[in-house]
C-alpha cells in the first residue's frame, strides 16, 4: 500500500483556497440540524445517506472491504468529492447518525455548500491512496485515471487531511476535510485506537450552483402511491431545471431517463413537473432534432473546452450518440399534450413558451417540430425498401445507442429491436396524430408540414415490415439441449425451464441484428416497449407473453424479478457476453419491469382482444407484480443481480458485491420511482 508520507510529498504546498478551518467541531455550528430530506439505505458494501435541504443536496456513499471508500455526490453541477482508502483487511463503515447539511465560506467570501458527518471505520490501518474533488464524470472514472488538472493533494495537520482546489476556470471549488476522532493520524496512515476502530468526522464540500429543489404537491399529486422510500428517492431526483437520472453516478439530466420517467410517472405527476422534464429534453435538442442522451456540465465540461477548443469555458456539452431517445420524444410528447386532458388543457400554451435553451430563444414548439421532422427522414428509407439495411443503426464507430448502452449489451448488434420494430413506428404515428391535432401549426411552413404529412404511411411500413426481421425460431429439441446446457452453466436448476418449453418451436424477438442482418438470438425484455407504446395483435401478444413468463433459463421469469437478457438460446460466445455480473446481462432492472407491468394494464384495457389472449396477459400480469413485490426493498434501485441458494434465487445488489467491472448500481434511480403511478391491480396477490 502507497505511504501517507509520499501522498504528501512536495506537491503539497499551499491551498488553492485559504478557507476557514473545518476540523474543529466549533465551525459547524450553524449545520442544519434537521435537513428537510434525509433517509438512508444499504446495498451490500454500500452505505447510502441521501441528504436535501434549501440549497444543500448531497448523496454520501461509505463503501467497506479492502477498498474501502468515502464518496459524495452533489447535484449542484453533478460535482463530488472522493477518498479511496486501502486497507490489510476488510473495512467496514458505521455512521453515526446522520449528515448535517452546511454552508461555508471561503477566503474571498464564496460559498461552499456540503455536508459534515462523522464515521467510525472498523480496521487497523487506512491508507489514503487517491482524493479526488471535480465533477461526477472524473470520480465515475477515477479507478482509471484522474485528468492531471484536476489532481489534489492534501496538507496535514496534526489530525486532520484537508484536500481544497479551485474550479479549473478560477470559480468557486471543491473541499474534502477529514479529521481523526478517534485513533491517530501517522505518516502510513489513519492508524486505529484500542478498540480496532477509527473514528473520523468528515466535511465535503463544492462550490457549484445549486438547483432549484422539486418536491411534496409540486412533485407529486395525491394519487400518488404511499411509498415513502421511493417519494424519498423520487424527491432527491427531482428539481425545477430538471430531473436527474440516477445517484450517485448519474446526478445530472439524461435524455432517455427523463421521457421514459414522465412517461410513466405522468399519472400522479403535477403538469409543472411533467412540463419541466418535457421542456429539459427540447432545450437540448441538436439543431438536427436530435434528444441529448447526457450533458457535460461544471468542470466537466470545462475539461472538454480544454480538449476541443484550449479554453476555459463551462458551456454544457450535449452527447448525442444514442439513437433511441429520437424516437421516445414524440410518443411521450402525445401522451401529455393530447391523451392526458391536464397537458391537453394547457398544450398551447406549453408549446408557445420558450424552450429554456441557454442562447437563442426558441418556441417548445418548433424545437418538438424539429425532432418530429428528423424522425420522418430516419424513417423514410426503409418504408422506400423494407430490408435490415435501411433500419436505423447504431451511429458509425459507437458500440451503444438505445438504453442497454453498455458496450456488450446488444450482444455485439447494430441494428437494436426496440428502436426499430416498436419506438420508430410509434414515434410516426404521435406526429401524425400531433399534425392531425393542429397544434403545431404556428412552427410549420410549407416543407415541415410535407415532411410530417407522410408520417402516417410511413409507420404502416414499419409496423408491418420491421417486427418480421427481429423473428427467432429455435427447433424443439435444439431448445431442449440449449436450456439444460446453460442451466448447468448458471448454476441454476433446468426442471421447470424444461417443463415450460412449448412442444412446438420457441419463438421470440432477437436483441438486435448483426452488421449482416443477422438476429442476435437473446430473449430480452424490451417487449415491454411493444406494450406500452404499440398495439399488438393478439397472435404477437400471446407470442410475448409465452416467451417471457417461462422461468428462466427457458424464459426471462425468477424468483427475483424479470430478467432483461437470456442467451441460453445463443451460441457460446455470445452467451459469454450476458453472465449476471454484466451491465445488461442477466440481471433485473427495475424500470424494466415497470414498464412491462404498465404495459400489461394498458393492453388489458383493450376491448378487442379474445379471452384466450386476455387470460394469458392476466397470467403474465399476476407473476409479474408477485415478483415486483417480493422486492421491495431494492426497488428504488437502478438494478440487482442473484445467487442461487438453497433452492431459491435472491438478491445480489449489482456492483455492491464486486466483480461487476466498472459499474455498480445507483441507490436512487429516476426511472425506478415510477411505482409511484404503476401499480398492482386491485385482485394481485
Amino acid at each position: 500500500m502507497p505511504c501517507l508520507s509520499r501522498l504528501l510529498s512536495s506537491s503539497v504546498l499551499a491551498l488553492t483556497l485559504a478557507l476557514t478551518p473545518v476540523g474543529a467541531p466549533a465551525s459547524f455550528a450553524k449545520a442544519t440540524a434537521t435537513p428537510a430530506l434525509s433517509y438512508s439505505l444499504t446495498e451490500g458494501r454500500n452505505l447510502n445517506t441521501f441528504i436535501r435541504d434549501g440549497e444543500v443536496a448531497a448523496h454520501l456513499l461509505l463503501r467497506s472491504g479492502k477498498d474501502a471508500r468515502i464518496l459524495v455526490a452533489f447535484p449542484a453541477g453533478n460535482s463530488g468529492v472522493g477518498l479511496w482508502l486501502d486497507t490489510a483487511d476488510t473495512a467496514t463503515w458505521t455512521l453515526a447518525g446522520s449528515p448535517r447539511p452546511v454552508t461555508m465560506a471561503d477566503a474571498q467570501g464564496r460559498p461552499l455548500r456540503g455536508i459534515v458527518f462523522d464515521a467510525t471505520l472498523k480496521a487497523d490501518t487506512a491508507v489514503p491512496r487517491q482524493g479526488v474533488l471535480s465533477s461526477t464524470r472524473v470520480l465515475r472514472e477515477a479507478q482509471h485515471t484522474v485528468p492531471a488538472q484536476v489532481q489534489a493533494q492534501p496538507t496535514r495537520t496534526q489530525d486532520t487531511l484537508d484536500w481544497a482546489r479551485d474550479r479549473l476556470d478560477g470559480r468557486p471549488g471543491y473541499r474534502l476535510t477529514v479529521t481523526v476522532t478517534h485513533g491517530r493520524l501517522t505518516d502510513e496512515g489513519l492508524k486505529a485506537g484500542a478498540d480496532g476502530t477509527i473514528g473520523l468526522r468528515v466535511a465535503a464540500l463544492t462550490g457549484e450552483t445549486p438547483l432549484t429543489p422539486l418536491s411534496g404537491d409540486h412533485l407529486l399529486t395525491a394519487g400518488a402511491a404511499p411509498q415513502p422510500a421511493t417519494r424519498d428517492a423520487l424527491t432527491f431526483l427531482s428539481y425545477q431545471e430538471k430531473l436527474l437520472a440516477g445517484s450517485w453516478r448519474f446526478n445530472t439530466y439524461f435524455g432517455r431517463d427523463t421521457l421514459m420517467s414522465v412517461m410513466l410517472l405522468m399519472p400522479v405527476m403535477q403538469p409543472d413537473a411533467v412540463t419541466g422534464g418535457l421542456r429539459s429534453v427540447l432545450a437540448r435538442l441538436s439543431p438536427a432534432g436530435e434528444v441529448a442522451h447526457e450533458e457535460d456540465i461544471g468542470e466537466f465540461a470545462i475539461l472538454d473546452h480544454l480538449k476541443t477548443d484550449g479554453t476555459l469555458s463551462d458551456a454544457p456539452v450535449y452527447d448525442y450518440k444514442m439513437v433511441d431517445s429520437d424516437f421516445l420524444l414524440a410518443p411521450v410528447a402525445r401522451a401529455w399534450l393530447l391523451d392526458d386532458a391536464r397537458g391537453r388543457a394547457g398544450a398551447r400554451a406549453f408549446l408557445a413558451a420558450p424552450d429554456g435553451r441557454h442562447g437563442v430563444a426558441e418556441a417548445t414548439g418548433a424545437a418538438l417540430v424539429r425532432n418530429l421532422r428528423r424522425v420522418v427522414a430516419q424513417a423514410a428509407p426503409f418504408a422506400t425498401a423494407p430490408g435490415p439495411a435501411t433500419l436505423v443503426r447504431l451511429k458509425p464507430g459507437v458500440p451503444v445507442g438505445e438504453w442497454r448502452d453498455s458496450d456488450d449489451g446488444l450482444g455485439g448488434g447494430v441494428y437494436p429491436y426496440d428502436v426499430n420494430a416498436i419506438l420508430v413506428p410509434a414515434a410516426l404515428e404521435a406526429a401524425e396524430a400531433l399534425l392531425a391535432a393542429k397544434l403545431l401549426d404556428p412552427w410549420l411552413d410549407a416543407a415541415a408540414r410535407a415532411d410530417l404529412a407522410k408520417a402516417g404511411a410511413l409507420a404502416k411500413v414499419w409496423r408491418a415490415k420491421a417486427p418480421a426481421l427481429f423473428e427467432v425460431s429455435v427447433a424443439p429439441e435444439q431448445a431442449r439441449q440449449a436450456v439444460a446446457a446453460y442451466a448447468a452453466k448458471a448454476g441454476v436448476p433446468a426442471e421447470d425451464a424444461l417443463a415450460a418449453l412449448p412442444p412446438g418451436p420457441v419463438r421470440f424477438h432477437a436483441l438486435s441484428l448483426d452488421a449482416a442482418g443477422k438476429p442476435v438470438p437473446v430473449l430480452n425484455s424490451d417487449e415491454g416497449f411493444a406494450l406500452l407504446f404499440s398495439r399488438p395483435s393478439p397472435q404477437a401478444l400471446e407470442a410475448a407473453v409465452d416467451a417471457t413468463l417461462r422461468p428462466f433459463p427457458a424464459g426471462l421469469m425468477t424468483g427475483v424479478g424479470m430478467l432483461v437478457a437470456n442467451p441460453a438460446y445463443a451460441p457460446a460466445p455470445i452467451q459469454d457476453l450476458f453472465p449476471r455480473t454484466a451491465y445488461h446481462g442477466t440481471v433485473v432492472w427495475s424500470w424494466q419491469q415497470a414498464l412491462t407491468a404498465a404495459g400489461l394494464a394498458r393492453q388489458l384495457t383493450r376491448t378487442d382482444l379474445p379471452p384466450t389472449t386476455r387470460d394469458k396477459l392476466t397470467r403474465m400480469q399476476t407473476t409479474l407484480w408477485q415478483a415486483i413485490t417480493a422486492t421491495r426493498g431494492v426497488q428504488s434501485s437502478e438494478l440487482w443481480s442473484w445467487d442461487f441458494r438453497d433452492g431459491h434465487y435472491v438478491v445480489a445488489p449489482y456492483g455492491a458485491a464486486g466483480g461487476g467491472g466498472d459499474d455498480e448500481s445507483n441507490a436512487a434511480q429516476l426511472w425506478s420511482t415510477v411505482y409511484l403511478a404503476v401499480q398492482p391491480p386491485r385482485n394481485t396477490p
